[in-house]
């Protein structure tokens, strides 16, 4: 019963601060649920009407509701299937600043997990740079074996756990609600954008998965010449305490300065783009929060990139997917694309891949149309989720969100280059990783590996036909002896039967296809 109140408490008020910042000021009650049309008509009543739009006028709800729906609207910038691609792009500019708590609260935050006092981890522990609504972080020195050195020491915030917790259950109660009595909230699978939100927290709210991110992503790009990522001090880590490598470079919000330190930013811009892509189509794992203020470069000029809280996987079949969207749209060949939604499963067999193809082709012309620096890729994938929800294309979240971050790399290269080509800028590296992993050369090597397997396959064959053996053998004895007809010995009968053809089956068919492919 306590339970309940709380949530409807907690939830009234954050409608009301909702409503009162007119973010139901532009949504027509018709196109609601019916059960919902009577309180958005209700809210509009005493929503302000200050002009400025909804995107900002959710921006200014959500600072207010508190640090977990300051989390939410930072999330759902990277959802615009869910909210809209001007909602989204508002939702970018939302801050994530609140007042640091005290030195001495973060010393003992560090001596308790990390188990040493402050002077025994670090020669220096300083006052705090920043803070946000997980963390904050210190400026601080360590002594190495190579000397001492400068590093930034982030310590979560205390009791912020508990009170995101709280509000995702809040949360999930909402989008269970919406799910059950919204078709729109079923094919958006708000369940899962909850769960999705609450697994990004949890790697917010534990350091030493974040320290992980990080040297994993550290490792795919350690050849890289041009990108650099903070050293990870494990000695330093723990669960409420990460150390990383203190960097010195200049931000990419900080124009004059990058400027000043002798850049390129045209060729900044396009390496953005570039590093992106690649991490994502060559590693399948990329930064998904590559905003202004989690970029650096460097005096070598290399680009650095911090804050590894969101991060974004692909499979191969969703790196493929990602490569021949954009080639097809680069190329103008919109039936590659449409039937590559249909080979993923991700829009339905009912439709027709032509009409499909067709309505792509809607998105993709007019963008060859206009001037280079006017091609927006956060207009081609808006006009995408239109276009495939039109089809039943069911959200795919981490589509979502690899597109999202692509909206986000954009615009800071845009910021750096305002008359950056996007095609031709991404076109090397998808071309690249088409004819890497998709050409003659990869073909060979798939051609390969199934050799590999058949033969791995072919050399169980000898067991397969022992095993076989043995089952004529029992089935010849229980004819001499009487048949056992209980269910147990039935269905026994039956497992080793289903085994022993399966196994014959592949045992025959791997040594077929070996012989083909040797003697063929």
């Amino acid at each position: 019963m306590l339970l309940g109140i709380g949530h409807f408490y907690r939830l009234a008020r954050a409608g009301y601060i909702l409503a009162r910042e007119g973010v139901f000021a532009n949504l027509d009650p018709n196109l609601v649920p019916p059960a919902a049309a009577p309180l958005v008509r209700l809210a509009n009543l005493f929503a302000r009407s200050d002009g400025e739009g909804a995107g900002r006028a959710l921006v200014r709800a959500l600072s207010e509701i508190g640090p977990s729906y300051v989390k939410l609207g930072q999330f759902l910038a990277t959802r615009p299937d869910v909210v809209g691609g001007e909602i989204a792009d508002a939702l970018t500019a939302l801050q994530d600043r609140m007042a640091p708590f005290g030195r001495e609260e973060a010393v003992a935050i560090v001596e308790k997990a990390l188990g040493k006092k402050i002077d025994e981890v670090y020669t220096s522990f300083g006052d705090p740079v920043a803070a946000a609504s997980v963390a904050q972080v210190h400026m601080a020195r360590a002594r190495y074996a190579d000397g001492e050195r400068q590093v930034a020491v982030k310590v979560l915030r205390p009791g912020v756990e508990g009170q995101f917790a709280r509000d995702l259950r809040d949360m999930y109660l909402v989008a269970r609600i919406a799910e059950r009595w919204s078709s729109e909230g079923r094919r958006l699978r708000m369940i899962e954008v909850v769960d999705t939100l609450a697994r990004t927290v949890k790697l917010e709210t534990d350091f030493r998965l974040e320290a992980a991110a990080a040297s994993e992503f550290a490792e795919n790009v350690a050849k890289d010449p041009d990108i650099h990522v903070p050293h990870v001090d494990w000695d330093r880590t723990a669960r409420e305490v990460l150390t990383l490598e203190w960097i010195d470079g200049a931000p990419l919000s900080d124009l004059e300065r990058v400027a000043a330190d002798g850049h390129d930013l045209k060729a900044l811009g396009a390496h953005v783009l570039q590093s992106f892509l690649r991490h994502a189509m060559r590693d399948g794992f990329f930064h998904a929060d590559m905003h202004q203020g989690n970029l650096f470069v460097d005096r070598q000029g290399r680009l650095i990139a911090i804050d590894f809280g969101i991060m974004g996987r692909l499979g191969a079949k969703e790196r493929r997917f990602l490569a021949e969207i954009l080639y097809g749209f680069i190329t103008r060949d919109y039936k590659r694309v449409a039937e590559v939604h249909f080979e993923a499963g991700y829009v339905p067999a009912k439709h027709s891949i032509e009409e499909f193809s067709q309505a792509l082709r809607a998105i993709g012309e007019p963008l060859h149309t206009v001037n280079a620096e006017d091609i927006s890729m956060a207009r081609l994938l808006t006009l995408l989720f239109e276009v495939t929800a039109l089809f039943d294309m069911r959200t795919r979240t981490e589509l979502v969100l690899l597109q999202k971050t692509m909206v986000v790399a954009e615009g800071v290269a845009r910021t750096l280059d305002p008359r950056l080509n996007i095609w031709k800028t991404c076109d090397p590296v998808v071309r690249s990783w088409i004819e890497e992993n998709l050409g003659p050369k990869a073909k060979l090597e798939d051609a390969g590996k199934s050799i590999a397997e058949l033969a791995r396959l072919a050399t169980h064959l000898p067991k397969t036909l022992a095993d076989a053996e043995i089952a004529v053998e029992r089935i010849s004895r229980m004819a001499d002896q009487g048949v056992d007809l209980s269910p147990q010995a039935l269905e026994g009968l039956a497992d080793t039967r289903r085994r022993s053809d399966n196994r014959l089956l592949v045992g025959f068919a791997a040594l077929l296809l070996l012989g083909a492919w040797l003697f063929g």
